[in-house]
C-alpha cells in the first residue's frame, strides 16, 4: 500500500493533486503546529498577467496551536467575497469559468469556520472535480502517539496503515533519513512534479499558481494527464 502524508492547504498548486492522486491512502494533519509563513490559508492566482497572493483571514490567535484549533475571522466574509470578485474579473474570459467558478465560490462561501475544517471541505470539492478517488484520512483519527515529530510520527502512520511504501514532495528530501525508513521496511519515494506550461491569457507563462488556475484553463481530460505528468525519485540518504 502506497501512503502520503500532507498539511493541509488551501487549493495548491498542481504538485499536492499528483501526490494525492498517486497514493492509495493519503493522510492530512489536522494536529500539526500552525504556521503563519505556511500555506495553510494562502495561496497564489493570476491577476493582471501577475502571480498574486491572496490570504483568508483568521481570527487573532496563537500561531502554537493546532490547525484544527484555529479559526476564520469573524468578519471574513467580507474579505473573502472581495477575492472572489478578483478571481471573477481576473478568470472570467478563461475556457473552463462557467464550469470552475461556482465550486470555487462554495469552496470559498463555505459556512464553516474552523480551518481545518475550511480547507479539508475545499480538499474533497477539488478532489470531486478532478476524478481523484484517492481514500482521505485525518490524522488524529489514526490511533498512535501523537507526541511523536518529524519522520518518527510519519513511520509510526505508515505502520498502522500497513503502508510499505510512501511519497513525499521532493522539496522534503532533507527532513528525511532514507535508511530509517528502509530499517522499517517502507520504501521512501520522493515525488518531483513536471507539469508542461499551459495556455494561459499573457505570452509569459507562470507556474506553480494555485490549482484554481489549472481548473480554469484547461479541461478535465487535460488535468487528469497533468496529475500523471511527475517523476518519483528514490533519493539516497
Amino acid at each position: 500500500m502506497t501512503l502520503a502524508i500532507m498539511q493541509p492547504y488551501l487549493l495548491p498548486y498542481i504538485g499536492y493533486w499528483q501526490l494525492i492522486n498517486t497514493v492509495d491512502t493519503f493522510v492530512v494533519y489536522d494536529n500539526i503546529e500552525f504556521s503563519k509563513n505556511g500555506w495553510f490559508h494562502r495561496n497564489n492566482i493570476l491577476l493582471n498577467g501577475k502571480k498574486k497572493l491572496f490570504t483568508i483571514p483568521l481570527k487573532n490567535d496563537s500561531d502554537s496551536l493546532s490547525v484544527a484549533d484555529r479559526y476564520l475571522a469573524e468578519n471574513s466574509d467580507k474579505q473573502i467575497r472581495k477575492f472572489l470578485a478578483q478571481i471573477k474579473n481576473s478568470y472570467k474570459k478563461a475556457p473552463y469559468f462557467k464550469e470552475v467558478f461556482p465550486i470555487i465560490e462554495s469552496i470559498l462561501l463555505n459556512k464553516e469556520k474552523n480551518l481545518f475544517k475550511y480547507i479539508f471541505y475545499s480538499i474533497k470539492k477539488v478532489c470531486e472535480y478532478c476524478n481523484i478517488n484517492t481514500k482521505i484520512i485525518i490524522s488524529s483519527d489514526i490511533k498512535i502517539d501523537h507526541t511523536l515529530k518529524s519522520q518518527a510520527k510519519v513511520v509510526a502512520i505508515n505502520k498502522i496503515l500497513n503502508s510499505n511504501r510512501y511519497i513525499n514532495p521532493i522539496g522534503g528530501v532533507k527532513l528525511y533519513d532514507k535508511d530509517y525508513f528502509k530499517e522499517e521496511n517502507i520504501n521512501l519515494l520522493f515525488l518531483e512534479s513536471e507539469v508542461p506550461p499551459y495556455n494561459q491569457f499573457q505570452e509569459d507563462y507562470i507556474s506553480h499558481l494555485s490549482i484554481i488556475d489549472i481548473m480554469m484553463f484547461n479541461n478535465k481530460e487535460n488535468i487528469a494527464s497533468m496529475l500523471n505528468k511527475f517523476i518519483l525519485k528514490d533519493i539516497e540518504s
